[in-house]
């Protein structure tokens, strides 16, 4: 399965990007820690090239806490500056500015050799893929609200500059996809997690992936959701006994799996089915 996807404005995103790059000190790079590889845009690396980076593992709240600190470990094991934060209620929002400090020190350093004594507000770009929550992230280290969220993905769909306080300077930019998703677990997680629109692919498969990944790796999680005894091997079975405990049946006592294969995937949005975690770091880094 290879998903087409790349609007006209994030074509144009992209050419943006490319063009601020030399007004900034650092970039901050912000991931979904559900799916901190899954929701990584390949193309930045390559638009980004060599500027100092931070990557920011966003709604850590729903996220697994004990593979998210795989995934950190994993980032120092590579040299990369990582946080794992939570935007939306202000965690992990003043070690930014001290990670970036960090970060640039070298470039501070040169600056003062040069007798600038006091180095000018620091100049970032927010980068990352739609509705990983950069409005959010923006709003909450500006204490107010001034760019755009929701809860879909593409609400961003300009570039501006914030001010956060006199230490640093924000261009927050619209989320950028990648032009297609040649691996379709990758698009299945980006489904599940609500990254991408739920019309671009069909809802029902994306349950069934996200069911099969909760039996797998989160059963205790998933029997204790929907009330089940034990999780059957068959996904039409498992399908048919969600359904049957949330009234999702048509009349005749037909199962409704369109409104079944809703209702799991919201209720995991929602985190109804408690923090879940569906990119797993592996020895060479590759999600698995």
């Amino acid at each position: 399965m290879t998903i087409q996807w790349f609007p006209g404005h994030m074509a144009k995103a992209r050419r943006q990007v490319t063009e601020k790059l030399k007004l900034i000190d650092i970039v901050y790079e912000l991931v979904d820690a559900r799916i901190p590889q899954s929701s990584r845009n390949p193309m930045i690396d390559e638009i980004i090239v060599n500027k100092p980076r931070l990557v920011l593992l966003n709604k850590v709240d729903k996220a697994d806490p004990r593979v998210t600190e795989q995934w950190l470990a994993y980032y120092r094991e590579q040299g990369i500056y990582a946080l794992a934060i939570d935007a939306q209620a202000g965690k992990g929002m003043k070690q930014i500015v001290s990670a970036s400090k960090e970060i640039l020190q070298e470039k501070f350093d040169r600056m003062k050799a040069k007798g600038i004594k006091k180095p000018r507000a620091i100049r970032a770009m927010i980068v990352g893929i739609p509705n990983v929550g950069k409005s959010t992230l923006i709003n909450r280290l500006a204490s107010k609200k001034i760019a755009k969220t929701g809860d879909r993905p593409g609400v961003t769909q300009a570039q501006q500059w914030i001010k956060v306080g006199n230490e640093l300077e924000l261009l927050d930019t619209p989320g950028i996809l990648w032009p297609k998703f040649e691996d379709e677990v990758v698009g299945y997680k980006l489904a599940t997690t609500g990254a991408i629109k739920d019309t671009i692919l069909n809802m029902q498969d994306v349950a069934v992936y996200a069911l099969r990944f909760l039996s797998s790796h989160y059963p205790e999680q998933l029997t204790k959701r929907y009330n089940l005894d034990e999780i059957p091997e068959d996904i039409v079975e498992l399908f048919d006994a969600i359904a049957m405990r949330r009234g999702c049946i048509m009349s005749g006592g037909i199962v409704d799996y369109d409104k079944t294969a809703e209702l799991v995937l919201r209720e995991i949005r929602t985190d109804k089915l408690g923090t879940l975690t569906f990119d797993y770091p592996n020895k060479s880094g590759e999600a698995e």
